[in-house]
Formats: structure tokens, C-alpha cells, sequence
């Protein structure tokens, strides 16, 4: 029996899609303005298409500019020049040309892609939406449409199933999320409306409204992997089972519900077993295996964090749960490192440099209430206090920060002994991992403050009218520790 989804014309179920998700977006974008979020698009009205000039997007474009026009949205078609074939300047000319026809605005972004390391089809898809992302915050648009339909998740979902992929694999596309490691932007959403219309529909839809497209000819190039399933192997499927794509994007929608109620155990798990920002090793080892693996699943991906293999997770969870209570424990994953300090499993953010690479950074400090450092990941306050340095004599000191080094000692109060700063990271219970994130400041050979622990009180001038306390504030991220 059909259901209501198929008995509706390919243009209803598209108009039907786009209310819901524009409403969505919409009501989202009105809830944050409450809340005083500044960073969301708020108050825009307005849809971005992603637009490369084929069949599919060529019928989503005039289909969403026709929505658009009933509800009075300010559309843009979003296009991205990949320069990997003769015809891209062709292109171009016939999306701009088409997007003024149809009296949508238009931009554009020409891109390079690096052929080396993760094969062409990933660093094209990557560089795409890093461009479009791009295009979207440029023009203040807080929906993104893209084209794939229900033949593509079916091919997803048949790929994924290939590779070997879990739940989360096998849920296929979802009709609308966000995707800010690809988009570059936590707060724009991109949407899928046609994922219940198959390619036969989209090409009907093209043939009624005489809708130009062009035709990119590496889709019919077999040496890449979809296009191997899509020209050689759907076919044979579809001989023998008419209707499989359906039956498949189905399937994924049941994984999408598996992998729903995966992530809200794992959520719940995680409060169980966290402990500041890390987790609890006691409580994580009381977990079975696959419930504990999908609860670190769950805290990489609340963190950004790209997915590990379950060989990896396995391993990694192996060494912190056999490891001695003592032993630190530093796993390295592409993204983050992962620590065991005593009773409590930590995730930091991979620096850019060593320690031992970075060089000293001098500054002046000329009144200002906080200084920031992208390379350290944090910022440097300046705070008026009852207890510190006379400000009229810090402005003139040429003044440096840096990571930690060898030599350096402190003296926290007049009545305590001047103490190296090894013995103040473990009087104050500060593994040696984190101390790398600490930084100090100095001037000349002496040190006037260290992260973590305080400032030194040689320097400390009681008489002064203004006194300034140093305070560091690191990245929210890189905190590697409560």
C-alpha cells in the first residue's frame, strides 16, 4: 500500500518538506534572539541552495524559488567552482545566467583542491561546503538546501553498509541537522527536502517545467566508488528488486531512530560516569564494553570530535581501564589527545606546536583590562585587586609569556618558601600533561606569574594606588582540567 508520502505529486512532498524545516529554522532562530544569542542569524528570513547546475539542483532551485515567492524569503543560489574540469567555466556562466532568470540572487566561490592524502572525491566534498559554509555567513542566510534524494540515501545507506559502518553509518543523510565541521558554523542549518523523491521523480519534475541543466560527465566515471554502485550496481539490484532505493532509504530511517535512542543512553551514561570535564574511571569500568563504547562515542561527538574505529576505541579503552593507577596514560587520536590522570580520563585539544617549539612572546601591556593569545589558546587578564603589582610600574616592563620551561621558581606569600614550579604543579595536583597548557609571564629572568598557580609576591607593591593581578583564562576547549 502506498502511503501519503507517495501518493502526493513530487512538487507537493517538496513543499510539504521545505514548510517543516523552514519552520523549524525559522522558530529556532526566534528562540535564540530570546535568549540574547548574538551569533545566530535571527532575524533572516532567507534560503540558501546549494546550486551546481545539474538535474538535481536545478530542479530544487526553481522549486524552492517558487515556494519562496509565496512566502516572501529572500533566496540565494550558492555555486562552487571546483576547477577539476574544462566545462566548470561553462558552468558558472549558466547557474549565474539561470539564477537571474528566476530572480534569485546569486554567488560563487572558485576553490582549489589538494589531490594528496585523502583522495580527490573527500577533499572536493570538504573544500565544497567549507566554501558554501562560507557563502551562507557572508550573506547571513541560516538555512543551507542541498539536492540529494532518496536514490542518493539509498546509495549512502548501501555504501555505508559496504564499509562495514555501525548504526550511525547506517542512517544514511538526515532531512535536516547541523554540521558545523563541515559548514565552519554551529549555528546553520542544512536541510535535505527532497530525500522522499527518487531521481525518476526529479527528472519528470525537469522534463514538465523544461528546466536547463548541465551534465557533469565524472559522474559516469566508475574508478570512483559511488559512481561504481550507481552505474554498475543499483541497476542489477533494481532488475531483480523494483523499488530496493525506497525500501533502502527506509531502512536508514530505522537506523536514524537506533542511533536516536544509542545517543540518548549515551548521554545518560555520560552524566553518570563524568567528573568535572573528563570521566570517571571507576564508574567507566562498570560499564560493559559495548555500553561504555557507546558512551565514549557519545562524549567525541558532544566534543567535535571525529569518530574513532571501533578497533581504536577498543584499544584505547583497554589501556585506561588496565593501565596502573599511576601510570600516565597519553593516547593520540587526530583531533584530541586523550590523558588518564589517578581516577579520571581526560580529553585535551591537540596543540599546533610543542612546547619546546614555541618561542617566547613579548609584549607590552598599556592599560588594557585582558590581552588575547590565539597561539595559547586563552587570554590574559588584567584585573585592579587590594593584592598585586603597581600598574604604572607593569606598563613599563617589557613583559613575555610562555609555556613552561626549566629554572623557574615562586614564591606564592611572604611567609612561604620560594618553591620550584614542579612543586607547585603537584601541590596543587596538576598532572604533568596539563602543565604544558599553563603558561607564564615574565620579565627579564623573573617570574611575575604562573597558570594554575599564582603570581609571585616579590613583586607585589602595597603602596601602590593601582594594583594589578594577573589571571589567565584559557579556550573553554583547551581546558584539560577542572
Amino acid at each position: 500500500m502506498l502511503n501519503n508520502d507517495q501518493l502526493r505529486s513530487p512538487a507537493d512532498r517538496f513543499e510539504r518538506a521545505l514548510a517543516l524545516i523552514a519552520a523549524r529554522v525559522f522558530v529556532d532562530a526566534f528562540d535564540s534572539s530570546l535568549d540574547g544569542n548574538e551569533k545566530g542569524n535571527s532575524g533572516s528570513r532567507s534560503l540558501a541552495v546549494a546550486y551546481s547546475g545539474g538535474l538535481d539542483s536545478s530542479v530544487l532551485l526553481h522549486l524552492v524559488s517558487r515556494y519562496a515567492a509565496k512566502q516572501g524569503l529572500e533566496i540565494w543560489a550558492l555555486h562552487v567552482h571546483h576547477g577539476l574540469s574544462t566545462d566548470a567555466d561553462a558552468w558558472l556562466a549558466h547557474c549565474r545566467a539561470e539564477a537571474t532568470r528566476l530572480n534569485v540572487r546569486f554567488d560563487s566561490r572558485q576553490i582549489s583542491i589538494d589531490k594528496k592524502g585523502q583522495g580527490i572525491e573527500n577533499a572536493a566534498r570538504l573544500r565544497r561546503y567549507e566554501a558554501l559554509g562560507e557563502m551562507c555567513r557572508t550573506h547571513g542566510v541560516p538555512l543551507l538546501l542541498t539536492a540529494h534524494h532518496e536514490d542518493d540515501q539509498a546509495e549512502t545507506v548501501m555504501l555505508q553498509l559496504l564499509r562495514g559502518a555501525g548504526v550511525a553509518g547506517l542512517s544514511g543523510m538526515d532531512e535536516i541537522n547541523r554540521a558545523p565541521a563541515l559548514l565552519g558554523d554551529e549555528y546553520l542549518w542544512m536541510a535535505r527536502p527532497l530525500l522522499t523523491t527518487t531521481r525518476i521523480e526529479l527528472e519528470r519534475v525537469a522534463a514538465d517545467l523544461a528546466i536547463a541543466n548541465v551534465e557533469d560527465q565524472s559522474n559516469f566515471d566508475t574508478r570512483y566508488a559511488r559512481n561504481a554502485l550507481r552505474q554498475r550496481i543499483m541497476p542489477v539490484i533494481a532488475s531483480e528488486f523494483p523499488g530496493f532505493t525506497h525500501r533502502l532509504a527506509r531502512a536508514g530511517r530505522h537506523a536514524q531512530s537506533a542511533q536516536r535512542l544509542l545517543i540518548a543512553l549515551g548521554k545518560q551514561d555520560h552524566a553518570a560516569c563524568a567528573e568535572g570535564d573528563g570521566i570517571n574511571v571507576e564508574k567507566l569500568r562498570a560499564l560493559d564494553s559495548e555500553r561504555s563504547d557507546n558512551m565514549l562515542r557519545y562524549w567525541f561527538g558532544s566534543r567535535g570530535v571525529r569518530m574513532p574505529s571501533s578497533a581504536w576505541l577498543t584499544e584505547m579503552r583497554t589501556q585506561l581501564l588496565d593501565a596502573k593507577a599511576d601510570a600516565q596514560i597519553l593516547i593520540r587520536h587526530a583531533d584530541c589527545d586523550i590523558h588518564r590522570h589517578r581516577n579520571r580520563v581526560v580529553m585535551t585539544v591537540r596543540r599546533d606546536v610543542r612546547e619546546d617549539e614555541m618561542e617566547p612572546i613579548t609584549f607590552r601591556w598599556t592599560g588594557e583590562a585582558s590581552l588575547r593569545f590565539d597561539i595559547l589558546r586563552g587570554t590574559l587578564h588584567f584585573d585592579q585587586a587590594s593584592c598585586g603589582f603597581d600598574a604604572a610600574w607593569l606598563a613599563l616592563q617589557p613583559l613575555f609569556i610562555q609555556l613552561r620551561g626549566p629554572g623557574w621558581k615562586l614564591k606564592l606569600a611572604p611567609n612561604r618558601s620560594t618553591r620550584s614550579l614542579k612543586y607547585h604543579y603537584q601541590a596543587a595536583d596538576i598532572p604533568a600533561w596539563a602543565r604544558s597548557e599553563l603558561p607564564l609571564v615574565a620579565v627579564g629572568k623573573n617570574l611575575l606569574y604562573a597558570a594554575g598557580i599564582g603570581m609571585d609576591c616579590h613583586y607585589f607593591a602595597p603602596e601602590a594606588a593601582t594594583k594589578i593581578a594577573l589571571r589567565w583564562e584559557p579556550d573553554l576547549e583547551s581546558m584539560s582540567h577542572s
